[in-house]
């Protein structure tokens, strides 16, 4: 399971729309408490594609993410983007560049009028999706 604050939900969200139609992107960040992923940090990154379809997080911005953990203590969890114009779903390059097994990858699509958030765990061409719980603080 992956829990997410809602007010991180919503500063994803916030991001996402305000990028649309280019993806946007970002670094999660927290601790494991037995299988459970608790995210205490989300990272707002640039998309270095500026792209409708894919992205790049600025690696400058990365770099200084994980000093940020790093620093706070937290375990990198995974990263998280957006579809503007598509189902909360990994693509197939997402499946492609998804290069840590261990991680969470965390898509927001805004297609419809209700955003959508998944967390799959990728492994080679399969992801499945992740238990994600968005509860208040």
């Amino acid at each position: 399971m992956i829990k997410l604050k809602k007010s991180d939900y919503e500063k994803i969200v916030a991001h996402a729309k305000k990028e649309a139609p280019v993806e946007a992107c970002g670094l999660i960040a927290g601790v494991l408490d037995g299988e459970d992923k608790i995210i205490k940090k989300v990272y707002i990154l640039t998309n270095t594609d500026h792209a409708e379809e894919h992205f790049t997080l600025d690696p400058r911005e990365q770099l200084k993410a994980v000093k940020d953990m790093r620093a706070e203590g937290f375990t990198p969890l995974g990263n998280w983007h957006s579809h503007p114009v598509s189902p909360s779903r990994p693509s197939d390059e997402d499946k492609r560049l998804a290069y840590d097994s261990s991680a969470s990858y965390m898509i927001l699509s805004l297609m419809d009028e209700e955003p959508v958030l998944n967390s799959f765990h990728i492994e080679g061409d399969k992801a499945e999706k992740e238990q994600l719980v968005i509860a208040d603080e």
